[in-house]
């Protein structure tokens, strides 16, 4: 019998903790007892949460006493401050910034694919970037009978990987654009409305920028594959909610695209949406409130005699943020790796 425990959700008002907390109560998650935390700003407010109206509280060590597990989804720099507290207090976190992910003690893991990895956590467990996610998603299946060689992959991402802010300052756009009025960007550098943005995170020296060198680092320690190469390309596009990716592979040997949909669609997770002919294949409207990523355009790649194309579409907010993190609690308690 699966154990009931105590959680604390950091971030619990933003775009991942709302779709985080609705998570909890569509998958029956085992809660004796919720504890929301969030910045000054958000104290007091009320949100539902199993029927109940649960009040927001500031997050201090003292929101972690008695906690089984601790879900994180801020700021990295509150990651970087509030994890360790969670962690001497007693709890598991489970990390959704990018401060943890490639460090060699913690494991990053879409459970799925490397559930065993959770074996060897010392407190922390982070989740990839929500690209990230949706692309391993897609490639393991194919990759642990034909290994992968190289990735290509141009991404195509949601103003919710930003947060509520971009999310509303797309609909203010939108509005101002046809209403002929002045756009004033604040979230991103540029205009959103009506306009892709071929730029996400910082740049770095070499001319990738932080969200790409994040797709190519994390996939290689989620695949075990440290030797594979990978080239990013992330775009923002003006679309609410979940992320597109056209993703060239290149394998160690020639892979048919019926061998390929056959196995995504024994996958758990995937889902296969490929009949061009009757125009079905995956869009973010489809993918948006679906736990599945979906996956079609499923061709040879023209210019690889081992390659295949694939689109690949995922809700960022639900596998590609909060429900991996539940899933990740869920293993925790069927395989009772929690202490205390």
């Amino acid at each position: 019998m699966v154990r009931s425990c105590s959680i604390a959700v950091v971030g619990a008002t933003g775009a991942v903790g709302r779709v985080f907390l609705r998570l909890l109560e569509e998958r029956h998650f085992p809660v004796s007892s919720i504890r929301l935390c969030a910045s000054r700003r958000s104290v007091g407010t009320r949100l539902p949460v199993n029927g109940e109206s649960l009040v927001v509280e500031e997050a201090t060590p003292d929101s972690f006493k008695g906690v089984d597990f601790v879900f994180i989804s801020a700021t990295g720099e509150v990651s970087r401050t509030m994890a360790p507290q969670a962690v001497a207090a007693g709890a598991l976190v489970i990390d959704d910034s990018s401060i943890f992910r490639m460090e060699p003690d913690v494991p990053l893991v879409v459970p799925e694919i490397n559930a065993e990895d959770l074996a060897h956590h010392k407190g922390i467990v982070a989740i990839p970037n929500c690209s990230t996610t949706q692309m391993v998603m897609a490639l393991y299946p194919l990759h642990r009978v034909n290994p992968i060689k190289r990735i290509i992959v141009d991404t195509y991402q949601s103003v919710s990987g930003t947060g509520g802010a971009a999310m509303r300052e797309l609909r203010e756009q939108t509005g101002q654009v046809l209403h002929g009025q002045q756009v004033d960007p604040r979230v991103y550098p540029h205009q959103i409305a009506f306009n892709v943005l071929p730029h996400i995170d910082a740049f770095m020296d070499d001319g990738y920028t932080r969200e790409e060198l994040k797709m190519r680092e994390e996939t290689r320690k989620i695949l075990h594959a440290p030797d594979v190469s990978i080239s990013a390309t992330c775009v923002r596009v003006p679309v609410e909610i979940s992320h597109s990716e056209a993703v060239h592979v290149e394998f160690t040997h020639p892979m048919a695209p019926k061998e390929a949909r056959e196995l995504l669609a024994a996958f758990p997770g995937v889902r296969v949406v490929d009949d061009p002919q009757l125009n079905q294949y995956p869009l973010p409207l489809a993918a948006t409130g679906k736990d599945e990523v979906l996956v079609g355009r499923i061709r040879r790649d023209s210019s690889h005699a081992n390659g295949l194309a694939l689109w690949v579409v995922g809700d960022n907010l639900r596998k590609g943020a909060a429900l991996n993190a539940i899933q990740i609690a869920e293993e925790v308690l069927k395989r009772d790796m929690l202490v205390g």
